[in-house]
């Protein structure tokens, strides 16, 4: 029991350690693209945490394989280069013992990241799709930049804002360009000038502009017919929160919804979905056999050609989804061969140690 907790206990602090700064790495790298889209106007900056926090348990989900990964090659290593393998060699502690104990937590680790690509993800990717959409359709002063032109997302107006008030309610210099779909004399463009301006909540549906003291140009650039209008108030529809359901991208769809599916893109989300939490197990296979390095060697010996295997095994399952998506492979194929692929690369490299090798290859000859 020692022994087991020891081997855990060292598999899950480097796990951690290497974690740690991989969710940060990606997460800082989310918060600059998220931030972007907000000083251009994308998205209004009150929803910039909660767009973080709901891209967190897909981070997590690309970043848990691979740091249980390094966790195992890191621990195991540096246990090798410091000659403590061999002293739990010589009490009795075989190579198959520690393959059962990683592959123990191997399948815990399945486990929550079987939660998070099959549940969470998809729940988190679908209320982000909505806040996104929602903030889309919201062009009301929240999302309104000073001295910025801010484009609808039909590109029917623009709005142009020279001053924007501390609160946020008053707008100084307003310039509002209406454009139809079609010029011509029966749809007609306007623009409209005006001081000041406020926003002002008709329903719950809607956001009113309420422009003061200025003029609005109607007509077409066809034509010189043009007509002006001095006014001192001034009503514009700004926003129209009534949002059209866009089709909901593949992974925001729950995966109950993909079982039995037709679909090839829904079979290889689907099967994609499934890889990730297979492949802990499987990488628990390579990555003990792999970890064995000679004292001179370091603990970082073997690092190297253990990644390159990992981007190797993570390669062909986005080859095979792609080959699923474009039907170049049977649906009944799905990404199975590819595990299989993995399980006997670590099979292989665990018959050819030291000791578990010479047990397994006896026990071979012993049916010959």
């Amino acid at each position: 029991m020692i022994v087991f907790r020891l081997l855990l206990l060292e598999v899950l602090k480097s796990q951690l350690a290497v974690f740690t700064v991989l969710i940060v790495v990606f997460i800082s790298r989310e918060l600059v693209s998220i931030l972007a889209d907000a000083s251009e106007g994308k998205i209004v900056a009150s929803i910039l945490f909660q767009l973080i926090g709901l891209n967190i348990p897909k981070l997590a989900t690309m970043i848990l394989p691979m740091s249980f990964f390094l966790g195992v090659l890191l621990a195991f290593g540096r246990m090798y280069a410091d000659s403590e393998m061999v002293v739990l060699r010589a009490t009795g502690v075989s190579e198959w013992y520690v393959t059962r104990v990683t592959l123990l937590l191997a399948l815990v680790m399945a486990g929550i990241a079987a939660w998070l690509t099959l549940f969470l993800n998809p729940h988190s990717k679908e209320k982000e799709l909505q806040m996104l959409e929602q903030a889309q359709a919201d062009t009301n002063v929240h999302a309104l930049i000073e001295g910025r032109f801010r484009k609808s997302n039909d590109g029917s107006s623009v709005i142009f804002v020279e001053k924007i008030s501390k609160r946020g309610n008053k707008l100084t210099n307003v310039f509002v360009a209406q454009m139809p779909e079609n010029w011509s004399a029966q749809e007609r463009g306007s623009i409209v000038r005006a001081s000041t301006g406020v926003f002002a909540e008709k329903d719950t549906d809607s956001i009113n502009l309420e422009l003061h003291d200025g003029e609005r140009y109607e007509g077409s650039p066809t034509e010189a017919d043009y007509e002006r209008i001095t006014f001192e108030r001034y009503i514009v529809d700004a926003r129209s929160q009534v949002t059209e359901r866009k089709r909901r991208k593949l992974d925001a769809a729950p995966t109950i919804d993909l079982l039995g599916s037709d679909d090839p893109d829904e079979i290889a989300e689907l099967h994609w979905r499934l890889a990730i939490p297979l492949s802990l197990p499987i990488l628990a296979l390579l990555a003990v056999p792999l970890s064995s390095v000679n004292p001179r060697q370091g603990a970082f010996g073997r690092l190297l050609p253990a990644i390159l295997m990992y981007l190797g095994y993570y390669v062909l399952l986005m080859a095979g989804r792609k080959a699923l998506q474009s039907e170049a492979i049977p649906a009944s194929a799905g990404l199975w061969w590819v595990h299989a692929i993995g399980v006997m690369a670590g099979v292989s490299l665990i018959v050819n140690g030291r000791e578990t090798g010479a047990r397994i290859k006896a026990l071979v000859w012993s049916f010959k």
